[in-house]
């Protein structure tokens, strides 16, 4: 049997993936030999649409930047058994290295199996984990065995998973109910690992969380997945209705006295309620805010009864460490960390996608060594790890390990792990201010500091970028983020200074630009940038008055040109059409 699978997740379908399986349908539906169907995303988010041409279960060819226009020959390359007619198509050398240089178990079977088809899971072991343990290990031993493998939370703190297994399974329940909660709320800008597990692999999760909640006793499981993830939860719901009509949920499961069920509660996207407190107050139907600990949710958690929080990469480990044995994961990583990272690798780098590695590999080997460098030819200047509640990393600490303790050394976080790469173009000052413009908007306003603090730090940073700032200002800065990490009450205020924090350790020099000489080093604050026409470069060609559109720029055809500053919007667009370098910014 011929397989031409198509890789379906969020980028893929972006990039036209669905158009390219609309138009192949027609071309195979009448050859039996030939099977069309769907995969997920596989991690290379830049080569996507993505297609793989398999016989039975052997790849033998994938093919990248597919288009709709393809599907003729890709359809008749397949058919007739010779490939030579899409050589145009097969993926590179280079890009296989973005695989072969990963070590996948989170990601193991992203853009592998069929996430709409549980008996394409089970080919691949599936559900073996759990068979596993419903048939042969008490609780106490599948708390064990995590706690061997130490594996810690993967949705940024960092905390011993199988410690707060526990702590759920000794709390004692008032009604007999416990819960088991996953958090797929990912709200990082430029994170989308838990997104890609969800809608490529479904199946492994809600393996993984069944063998959480048969750990902590729990009698129901409940995801909580941001409402704008529609595919992940359509693709969800139906891997949840296939594994109940399998005997993988529900009562009795795999024919145990264990029971349980899941379900689906869709957020409505707010940031905040990543804090465990408050996606507990959110799945209750109150306002999203964040409580005082303890009691914690292993006490008291959902409807006041003990409840156990972990999101979707952290689970999706599980039936791996169940199946492999604890000590195979421990013995990847660090002695602080074990096990693999997902990133999500964004920015200005080549090869955006989905990196999963073992920690204790440094960051310079993720960006150059997988990501393949900085595009366009331009200089790497730092990476923002964590997302907002992370921090900015400059490109002379690259040789630092992943490692929690390593990274929170530098004043960033491991994070859920958003990697957002910057190149020489970036204004590190306008990167604080995005970060804090967001997690300003993202208080839940429970918290003076968090509240009045974030706010007034923003406002700091916008006199800065305008081109208002003054002496002092950095003092300022320093001191307000030091009180909103001390005095906060959750995780979205006590991080939110970090971006903030790192990018006047590292790069103290652009603020000072910014506030003493009214220059932005990097060009991209707008209000500090002045254009200019050097007389002796410009050929009067006159496109950069044509293009301008505040017309702002004086002059006559074959005569040099002048721009009116007292009009000009600064947009750049006589920079970007002058053709002969005449046109400078400062």
């Amino acid at each position: 049997m011929k397989r031409i699978i198509v890789g379906e997740g969020s980028c893929g379908i972006a990039a036209g993936a669905a158009k390219v399986y609309s138009a192949l349908e027609p071309l195979v539906s009448g050859d039996k030999s030939i099977h069309l169907g769907i995969t997920g995303c596989i991690g290379m988010c830049y080569l996507e649409p993505i297609v793989d041409i398999y016989e039975d279960d052997t790849l033998l060819q994938r093919l990248v930047l597919v288009s709709e226009n393809d599907a003729p020959a890709v359809a008749q390359a397949v058919k007739s058994g010779d490939l030579s007619g899409v050589e145009h198509l097969f993926i590179k050398d280079e890009d296989k290295e973005f695989l072969s240089k990963q070590t996948r178990i989170a990601l193991r079977n992203c853009g592998i199996v069929d996430p709409t088809d549980i008996h394409d899971y089970e080919k691949r072991g599936g559900y073996e984990g759990l068979k596993k343990v419903l048939g042969s290990m008490t609780p106490e031993e599948v708390i064990e065995v995590i706690k061997t493998s130490g594996l810690a939370g993967r949705g940024g703190a960092g905390f011993p998973t199988w410690f707060k297994w526990n702590a759920a399974r000794n709390s004692k329940s008032k009604s007999g109910a416990k819960y088991l909660i996953c958090n797929a709320d990912e709200g990082d800008p430029g994170a989308f690992m838990d997104r890609a597990v969800i809608e490529s692999d479904p199946h492994n999760l809600i393996e993984g969380m069944m063998i959480g909640a048969y750990a902590i006793g729990a009698t129901e499981a409940v995801v909580y997945v941001r409402a704008e993830y529609p595919l992940a939860i359509k693709r969800l719901e139906s891997a949840i209705k296939e594994a109940r009509a399998n005997g993988m949920l529900g009562k009795n499961i795999c024919g145990s006295d264990f029971s349980c069920d899941m379900r689906i509660k869709a957020g409505a996207g707010a940031f905040v309620c990543g804090e465990e407190t408050a996606l507990i107050a959110s799945l209750e139907g109150q306002r999203g805010m964040p409580r005082l600990k303890p009691p914690f949710p292993a006490q008291a958690g959902y409807n006041s009864e003990p409840s156990n929080i972990n999101n979707v990469e952290t689970f999706a480990n599980v039936p791996w460490i169940l199946v492999n044995g604890g000590e195979k994961f421990a013995a990847m990583g660090t002695e602080n960390s074990k096990g693999t990272k997902v990133f999500a690798v964004t920015g200005k780098v080549r090869k955006g996608g989905l990196v999963e590695v073992p920690m204790g590999m440094t960051l310079r080997d993720v960006i150059f060594g997988i990501a393949g460098g900085i595009r366009d030819g331009k200089q790497c200047k730092a990476v923002q790890l964590g997302g907002p509640s992370g921090g900015c990393i400059p490109y002379e600490l690259f040789d630092t390990v992943i490692d929690y303790k390593a990274l929170t050394a530098t004043g960033a976080i491991m994070g859920s792990g958003g990697m957002v790469v910057m190149d020489e173009n970036t204004c590190m000052v306008g990167i604080a201010k995005f970060f804090l413009d967001f997690t300003t908007k993202e208080s839940c306003g429970k918290c003076v500091p968090c509240r009045i603090g974030t706010k007034r730090l923003c406002e700091i940073l916008t006199r800065i970028v305008e081109g208002n700032g003054k002496e002092g200002d950095v003092e300022l800065l320093e001191e307000l983020c030091n009180a909103v990490k001390d005095s906060s009450l959750c995780g979205l205020g006590q991080t939110a200074p970090n971006p903030v924090l790192t990018t006047i350790r590292y790069f103290r020099d652009e603020y000072d630009a910014h506030i003493r000489d009214k220059k932005c080093p990097a060009h991209e604050c707008a209000a500090l940038l002045h254009y200019h026409i050097d007389e002796e470069k410009c050929k009067g060609c006159t496109l950069c008055a044509r293009k301008c559109p505040a017309k702002a720029i004086d002059g006559t055809a074959k005569n040099p040109h002048t721009i009116r500053q007292d009009a000009c919007i600064k947009c750049g667009q006589c920079f970007a059409a002058c053709r002969f370098g005449a046109v400078t910014v400062e």
